[in-house]
């Protein structure tokens, strides 16, 4: 079996010269799941861009080893899932069609039309999955961004306001899938909401440069 680990060292981000955070170090392995707290401003999104490859650092790195070999850069995406509410769908598209494209997207591999399937019925919008994504209400979005998130099979989960725009149904699938996810991999949550917040064994608190 393969060993999976996430390391970070000495990060830092600035914005417009101003500092974000500095000096966060700590290591992630399989079974591990972290929270990241803080006030509104202390970075807890930027931080979780930057842990999935989506933003860079302004300072220190952010590193996953397989087997204790580095994952290339331009590999990385393979190795997360990420969901927040900012991230987008195309809405002109049915949720089959949206993990479809996904699918063609990462590398160019055929659909996993199976995985797609399981998922869609997972997240609960099986009876809604040949309509178009636009007409979707925000919390089946939420949703439907999670089957996105879990398509490849990601070792590393990362959750930016897991529960954001779901009802309680929807939130007991997120608790659902946060489950197996620390049993399998490593899970990240940011979130201002103690209750979430204590899915995770540890914590980081972010606080606002300057403050």
């Amino acid at each position: 079996m393969s060993t999976f680990k996430l390391v970070v060292r000495d990060l830092g981000k600035d914005f417009n010269r101003r500092t974000i955070f500095r000096g966060l170090t700590f290591s992630l392995a399989v079974g591990d799941s972290l929270a990241i707290t803080g006030n509104n401003g202390s970075g807890k999104s930027t931080l979780s861009k930057i842990l999935g490859g989506v933003l860079s650092p302004s300072k220190g790195f952010v590193a996953y080893f397989v087997n204790n070999a580095k994952v290339q850069e331009e590999q990385m995406k393979d190795s997360v899932g990420f969901v927040s509410p900012y991230l987008n769908l195309y809405d002109e598209f049915t949720a089959a069609e949206n993990l479809r494209i996904l699918s063609l997207i990462r590398a160019g591999k055929k659909p996993f039309q199976s995985r797609a399937d399981e998922l869609i019925g997972m997240v609960g919008l099986w009876p809604r999955r040949d309509d178009p994504v636009g007409i979707y209400s925000s919390g089946m979005k939420q949703r439907l961004k999670y089957a996105f998130a879990l398509l490849h099979e990601p070792p590393v989960l990362i959750l930016d306001e897991p529960t954001s725009n779901l009802d309680e149904e929807g939130t007991e699938v997120v608790k659902e899938i946060v489950r197996m996810q620390k049993k399998t991999g490593i899970l990240i949550v940011a979130t201002n909401d103690s209750r979430e917040a204590k899915w995770c064994k540890k914590k980081i608190v972010m606080k606002v440069a300057g403050a």
